[in-house]
C-alpha cells in the first residue's frame, strides 16, 4: 500500500486517509508499507518531507524514548504550537502564543528507566515503542551527562537486587548531593541485601536510595535549588524535568502574575513556582501531598529574606478552594496533573480574581478549563508553550487569563 501522510496525530504518529497510521512519518511524505488493519507496517519512505532530518541520536530507531528526532527543531515547535491551538479551537478559543522555548540536547535531570537483570549481567535503558523490549542507550542524546555517568552504580543496584525474571524501575533525580534514586521492583529487603545496597550507594555517590518505598541509604541530602531557597524532596517527587524548562515555566508565571502583594500557588508540589515568587510577594501554597507540603514549608523557613509562605495540604480535585477562600488573593497559579483541575477551575471561575497564571501539560484538558474561565469572565491573553521533553509529544504550557 502507498499512502501519503496528512497530518501527525497527537502521539506523533502520521495519518493518511482512511484514517491509516504510520509511525516515523512526517505530514506530506508518500510513504509505501505492509497494511494491517489501520497501520502501515515496516514503511518506507518514498518522498521524504524537507523537514525530515537524520536523527541525532544513534539508539533513536530502537529506543522508544523519544518519538519526534526523525523531525527538524522548527517542524517540532510549529506542530507542538498548532497542538495547542487546536485543542484551543476545539473549545473556540483562540490565544496569542508567545514564541516557544526549548530545552536543549542533553539536560533531562530526572528519568524512570527500566532495568533488569540478564544472563551477561544488567540491561538498563527505555523501552522500544510499543513494546517490552529494552533497549540499552550508553550515548543517549536526552539524559544529562550526570544521569549517563549514574549507570554503572544502578547496574550495580540491580545486580544486587534485581532479579532475571522481574523488570525494575529506577527514577534517577540529579541533586546537588548526587543522583537521587528511587527503586521499585527490587527483592525483597533483607540485612544481607540492605547492607550490600548501603556499600553502593556510598561506592557510586548516590544521594539517597529509596527501596520499594523505604529509604534504605541517606549519603548526602538530595537538595534542590530553588530560587533563594533549598529543598529537600520527598523521594520520588514530582520536578520538573530540565533546569531550563523549570526556568522557562517559573519565567512565564512571573511574566503573568507582574507585581502582586499575595498570591495563591494551586497544586504547588514543592515550591516550583512558590518558592522563588516568595522573593517579591507572600504566597500560600497548597497541595494534596503532605510530605511534598512538609519540605516546601521547611525550604521556606529555612531561607532568609523571603516574603510569608504559608502551606496547606489539601486534596484540591475532592476540596477546592471556594470563592471566599480565594478573595484574599490578588492572583493565582494553577499547575494541575495531566487530568486537569475542573472542579477547582469552576471555583476559580466564581471567584473575583483578577490573574491566573495556568500551567498545563495536558492541552486538551487545559483547553477545557480556560473555556469554564472565558465563560465566567476571563480573558485568555496569551499562551506560552515550553518543549521541556524535546524530540517527544508531550507539551507543556504557561497562559495569563485576566478578569
Amino acid at each position: 500500500m502507498i499512502v501519503t501522510i496528512d497530518r501527525l496525530g497527537h502521539l506523533g504518529d502520521g495519518i493518511a486517509p482512511g484514517p491509516i497510521f504510520v509511525s516515523g512519518v512526517l505530514p506530506g511524505e508518500v510513504v509505501e508499507g505492509t497494511p494491517d488493519g489501520d497501520h502501515l507496517l515496516n514503511p518506507k519512505i518514498i518522498t521524504p518531507s524537507p523537514d525530515r532530518v537524520k536523527p541525532p541520536c544513534r539508539h533513536a530507531r530502537a529506543c522508544g524514548g523519544c518519538q519526534l528526532q526523525h523531525a527538524s527543531d522548527a517542524f517540532v515547535a510549529g506542530w507542538k504550537q498548532e497542538v495547542v491551538a487546536n485543542a484551543l479551537a476545539g473549545q473556540g478559543l483562540t490565544a496569542e502564543f508567545l514564541p516557544l522555548v526549548t530545552s536543549p540536547a542533553r539536560s533531562r535531570r530526572r528519568a524512570t528507566l527500566s532495568a533488569r537483570r540478564t544472563r551477561s549481567g544488567v540491561l538498563i535503558g527505555f523501552h522500544a515503542r510499543a513494546s517490552d523490549t529494552l533497549a540499552e542507550i550508553p550515548d543517549c542524546r536526552l539524559l544529562h551527562p550526570g544521569i549517563l555517568a549514574a549507570f554503572p552504580g544502578l547496574q550495580a543496584l540491580v545486580q544486587a537486587g534485581g532479579s532475571r525474571t522481574t523488570e525494575l524501575s529506577l527514577q534517577v533525580t540529579l541533586t546537588r548531593g548526587g543522583p537521587d534514586v528511587s527503586v521499585t521492583g527490587g527483592k525483597p529487603l533483607d540485612s544481607t541485601l540492605r547492607l550490600d545496597l548501603a556499600r553502593l550507594v556510598e561506592a557510586h555517590g548516590f544521594s539517597r536510595l529509596t527501596w520499594d518505598g523505604e529509604t534504605v541509604a541517606l549519603r548526602d541530602r538530595p537538595a534542590l535549588t530553588m530560587g533563594q531557597a533549598t529543598v529537600i524532596p520527598p523521594a520520588g517527587a514530582f520536578l520538573q524535568a530540565t533546569a531550563e524548562g523549570e526556568a522557562a515555566l517559573l519565567s512565564a508565571v512571573r511574566q503573568a502574575l507582574g507585581p502582586q502583594k499575595r498570591v495563591v500557588d494551586l497544586f504547588s508540589g514543592i515550591g516550583t513556582f512558590a518558592l522563588p515568587l516568595a522573593e517579591t510577594m507572600e504566597v500560600h501554597a497548597v497541595e494534596g501531598d503532605a510530605a511534598m507540603t512538609r519540605a516546601l514549608d521547611l525550604a521556606a523557613r529555612g531561607t532568609p529574606g523571603l516574603h510569608r509562605v504559608t502551606t496547606e495540604t489539601r486534596d484540591l480535585f475532592r476540596r477546592p478552594l471556594e470563592p471566599d477562600e480565594l478573595k484574599p488573593f490578588s492572583a493565582a497559579v494553577i499547575d494541575p496533573p495531566r487530568a486537569g483541575a475542573e472542579a477547582q477551575t469552576d471555583r476559580l471561575a466564581a471567584s473575583a480574581i483578577p490573574v491566573i497564571a495556568a500551567v498545563s501539560c495536558n492541552p486538551v484538558t487545559f483547553a477545557r478549563d480556560a473555556r469554564s474561565l472565558t465563560d465566567a469572565g476571563y480573558r485568555l491573553d496569551w499562551v506560552q508553550v515550553v518543549d521541556q521533553f524535546r524530540w517527544s509529544t508531550h507539551v507543556e504550557l504557561v497562559a495569563r487569563l485576566s478578569r
